[in-house]
């Protein structure tokens, strides 16, 4: 047995997405509805609202659907999804001797810069997610699953775009 402390290596690309695959069948069969974090965002976020104003949940229609009356929009298996993914990460990460605080970036950037980036494009993909109403990996793992159309062009559009903003930020990590 080894006493040493290095991280595990990371699991074969071809079956950790196989085993994806596999969950996102169980979630469609089981609960009707895909993969994805921003339908549970949006019920975390409307709960919590719910709590200090639960009259404005009431009357705006964007939240009583989550939420309105009796509704608790803290049952929804999103929620469940959710915490099940933080908790899962969480478990393989110690598992895998991979939890540890640490800033990953590039040697030609400071700390706060990276995290500045890292806010500013979550703010970016947060807002985008509201307004197409569902995040990346619903759209492009859910979606795609079921042959959306727009699904796939969203993904591709998304790796398409990623490549081309690569090279403004490659000099960062280099």
């Amino acid at each position: 047995m080894s006493t040493t402390r290095e991280p595990r290596p990371y699991a074969n690309p071809y079956v950790a997405g196989t085993l994806l695959g596999v969950v996102l069948f169980a979630s469609i069969f089981v609960t009707g509805g895909g993969l994805g974090a921003s339908a549970a965002m949006s019920r975390v976020q409307t709960g919590v609202l719910d709590l200090f104003a639960s009259g404005h949940v009431d009357r705006v229609a964007y939240f009583a659907e989550m939420a309105g009356g009796q509704r608790s929009p803290w049952l929804h298996y999103s929620v469940y999804m959710l915490v099940g993914t933080i908790l899962g990460g969480f478990a393989s990460g110690l598992l895998n001797r991979r939890v540890k605080l640490e800033t990953r970036k590039g040697p030609r950037i400071s700390v706060q810069a990276r995290w500045g980036f890292a806010l500013l494009g979550g703010l970016i993909m947060g807002y985008g997610a509201r307004m197409a109403r569902g995040c990346t990996s619903g759209q492009a793992l859910s979606g795609g699953a079921v042959l959306s159309v727009g699904s796939w062009a969203f993904a591709m559009a998304i790796f398409a775009s990623a490549y081309a903003v690569a090279w403004f930020f490659r000099r960062l990590w280099n």
